[in-house]
């Protein structure tokens, strides 16, 4: 954890903010948030996971280190049973309070806000540079190869534990659907090319294997 609280004092000291005591403090919150026990994918690691590719792609950006701050606030507010974009519209208003208590000025603030509701949907202005990295990054797991792909369907599994299987199967394939329909689900020339196949063969695979399901049960 001293390695992550580093990178957020790092990253939001970088971005403007002005408040050393209020800086601590927002960071030591959002971590205690990332490490919710009902959270088993959207944890620590996954925090991780998205800052380090916001930091491979960093030049591809306009402002990273905002990118970086949507990164620490974009899945703060983790409820599964939130319905439609609940998380991101209160992630994005989480933001505003942690960050603008740390002293960031609020063209800043208001930007970070705005990143963090793209990553309701993914759908983002391929002009966008800074909602094109924060996205990707977001996005990255997809492209996993297949057992961690599949340990990454397993834990969005037990977040969702109190969805019945059916209804599970249902939502989850709408969310793969919706994913498979974007023109393109990453947008940064690399990943574009090297990660675009890759995913969508994920994404492909485990609909099939929720519509095996429904057909089984169907059958029986």
């Amino acid at each position: 954890m001293a390695g992550l609280i580093e990178r957020w004092r790092t990253t939001v000291r970088a971005a403007g903010a002005s408040d050393p005591a209020a800086i601590e403090a927002t960071g030591s919150e959002l971590l205690e948030r990332w490490r919710e026990p009902h959270r088993h994918y959207h944890t620590v690691d996954h925090l991780t996971a998205v800052l380090d590719v916001v930091d491979r792609y960093a030049s591809a950006g306009q402002r990273p280190d905002l990118v970086r701050l949507a990164a620490w606030c974009h899945d703060a507010v983790y409820d599964p049973r939130a319905p439609g974009d609940r998380n991101e519209r209160d992630s994005a208003a989480l933001a505003d309070t942690l960050l603008t208590r740390a002293g960031l000025p609020g063209p800043e603030v208001a930007e970070v806000r705005r990143l963090v509701l793209l990553t309701a949907g993914h759908q983002v202005d391929p002009a966008d540079a800074d909602g094109v990295l924060l996205c990707d990054a977001d996005l990255a797991v997809l492209a996993a190869a297949e057992p961690e792909y599949d340990r990454y369907a397993s834990a969005i599994r037990r977040e969702y534990a109190h969805v019945p299987p059916a209804a599970y199967r249902i939502g989850r394939a709408q969310v793969l659907t919706h994913l498979l329909a974007l023109p393109g689900i990453f947008r940064l020339p690399e990943p574009a090319t090297r990660w675009e196949p890759r995913a969508r063969a994920n994404l492909a695979r485990e609909l099939g294997t929720l519509q095996a399901a429904d057909q089984d049960v169907t059958a029986d």
